[in-house]
């Protein structure tokens, strides 16, 4: 464009009275312009006198309209619209024209807070609310750079005040909020929309709990904004306040009326007890359990926030949720988000090892179901059945004992439970039998023809150590007799014989005391006996099985075919 460069040569012997912007719009800006920039008044007004135009554009499209004003060379601007209003396109037509992005004049002054500019412009009639090709205004940008003055003085010469601008189509109330500018968000409140809603349905309150600004949060409640507004997902306010972390928020929407039982997904009943959980935010966790509904602990449809404290690993959060008595067991969460317990997931979660949401769980009572007891015996691990052994006491079949050194009690289901999931691994006998009789298991309870069948001669060997192996049942003595033929069991050779005395004895003390406290206490210590023979009391001399095993599946396939239909 020839006419960018019209009076380059005529001011050529005046370059050195200013800077030099070669570098930065080479061979485009013109004199006026780099006149109005400066703020060189007497230099501009010579180069007009001269015939120079003051509506030449460099490459941006800026004119020395623009350059004065976004300078905020009052002066400048004031010789500029005098020289245009003598010109025949007039001074409307020029007071509105636009860079390449769409900029006026006004909105380059607003954008830099030349209140005294803005309104000299607004004198020549400038369009307030002219849009730029990103649909910004001069009062979005004054309101971005927190010029005060510039944003009362447009508001008292009627600029649009709710109108959405920006792709995400916030209002400059959004935009106040969100720059945290607090004394704007003042003056906007008592003239704006409070509702107004961005393109996710986001109001300005919303803004303000999300980006922790607390003023302006509190300008907005007292304007009478709604503190329970949803986006369009449904969150709120409260929800995304505590997923944040911002206490000082959280506190003053609750004492405000928010909500905390309001659901905010339209995925899952998710609640901001969840969103702390989540996000390990406890001290906002703690408030929130004292007024969240109880209901989302165990209730049908609903989800407990353990859930989303094992799925983040948040340990305090669900030590939180354990102290304060949300159930470890939580709901079955199948239909909704997957899991059928909290220690199902867990367990799930856990790559190697016992991860600290398991033994949270367990520690704090959880119920031990089919999948729960596949997972502790169906691998070399053992890990974590004694970590359920450690919390848990199993009890004599016929004499249950009182609850023992501050363990639960198994239930005769998680018992029941317990034995069917051992009697499908008796290829893992090796690892899990030793660990379960010592922990006062009662052996007879295993004594089922599946375990007869299917145990390697190490485990059985074992397992008939700790009964009387010469009062076995006929079909059990059958499968031993054949298995003995067929060379798939090899007995001890003391097995052919009554045993002796001193074993019927000790079974005999275990009869009287039951399995479960001679095995896990020290009465055996109390009884009239040399201290030689406690040890052997508590069958300490059998030698564990060894834990070699042939043609085993991955853990992963044991449990899904334990737990497939029959």
């Amino acid at each position: 464009m020839t006419s960018l460069n019209c009076d380059r040569g005529e001011s050529q012997q005046m370059t050195s009275v200013w800077m030099d912007f070669t570098e930065c719009y080479s061979d485009t800006v013109s004199s006026v312009a780099a006149a109005a920039r400066s703020g060189s008044v007497k230099l501009m007004r010579h180069l007009i006198r001269q015939g120079l135009s003051v509506d030449c554009q460099d490459n941006r499209g800026w004119n020395a309209l623009h350059e004065a004003a976004s300078a905020g060379n009052k002066e400048c601007v004031r010789e500029i619209l005098s020289a245009a209003a003598r010109s025949s396109r007039g001074i409307q037509a020029y007071v509105n024209s636009l860079t390449f992005e769409g900029e006026s004049a006004c909105y380059l002054a607003a954008q830099h807070g030349h209140v005294a500019v803005v309104r000299l412009l607004l004198n020549a009639d400038a369009d307030i609310n002219q849009l730029t090709n990103d649909l910004s205004c001069s009062l979005y940008a004054a309101v971005n750079g927190g010029h005060k003055e510039v944003v009362e003085l447009l508001i008292s010469k009627g600029a649009e005040l709710d109108r959405p601008h920006t792709a995400s189509c916030w209002t400059c109330l959004h935009q106040a909020v969100y720059e945290g500018h607090s004394e704007i968000v003042r003056m906007l409140a008592n003239v704006c929309n409070l509702e107004a809603r961005d393109d996710h349905k986001i109001t300005p309150l919303f803004l303000a709990a999300q980006y922790d600004r607390q003023d302006c949060l509190e300008i907005l409640v007292n304007a009478g904004a709604d503190v329970n507004s949803q986006a369009e997902d449904l969150a709120t306010p409260l929800l995304i306040a505590s997923q944040e972390g911002h206490e000082g928020c959280v506190n003053f929407l609750l004492d405000h009326g928010a909500n905390p039982n309001l659901v905010c997904s339209r995925d899952w009943p998710q609640f901001p007890i969840h969103a702390a959980a989540q996000f390990g935010h406890n001290n906002i966790l703690r408030k929130l359990i004292a007024l969240t509904d109880r209901a989302c602990d165990s209730g049908d449809g609903m989800v407990s926030p353990i859930y989303v404290a094992i799925e983040s690993c948040q340990r305090q959060s669900m030590e939180l949720l354990l102290r304060e008595g949300y159930s470890p067991d939580a709901q079955d969460c199948s239909n909704l988000v997957g899991p059928l317990s909290p220690l199902s997931f867990a367990l799930d979660l856990s790559s190697e090892g016992v991860s600290d949401m398991v033994r949270l769980l367990v520690g704090a009572g959880a119920t031990l179901k089919e999948e729960e007891w596949t997972s502790a015996l169906a691998t070399d691990k053992t890990d974590l059945l004694q970590l359920i052994l450690q919390h848990r006491w199993i009890p004599h079949p016929e004499t249950p004992s009182p609850n023992r050194q501050g363990k639960m009690l198994l239930t005769p289901q998680e018992r029941e439970t317990l034995i069917c999931a051992a009697l499908g691994q008796v290829q893992f006998g090796a690892c899990w039998m030793p660990l379960l009789l010592k922990a006062g298991l009662e052996p007879s309870l295993l004594l089922h023809p599946y375990m007869f069948e299917k145990a390697v001669s190490t485990v059985l060997n074992y397992l008939l150590e700790f009964v009387n192996w010469s009062t076995l049942s006929p079909p059990l003595q059958l499968i031993l007799d054949r298995r003995r033929v067929e060379k798939t069991w090899e007995p001890y050779s003391h097995f052919d014989h009554v045993p002796c005395l001193s074993h019927l004895c000790r079974l005999q003390v275990r009869a009287v005391l039951g399995s479960d406290v001679l095995m896990r206490t020290d009465v055996v210590r109390q009884l009239p006996v040399p201290s030689l023979l406690h040890s052997y009391l508590r069958f300490s001399d059998i030698q564990e099985p060894s834990h070699e095993r042939s043609d085993v599946q991955p853990v992963s396939d044991q449990i899904e075919e334990h737990l497939r239909p029959q």
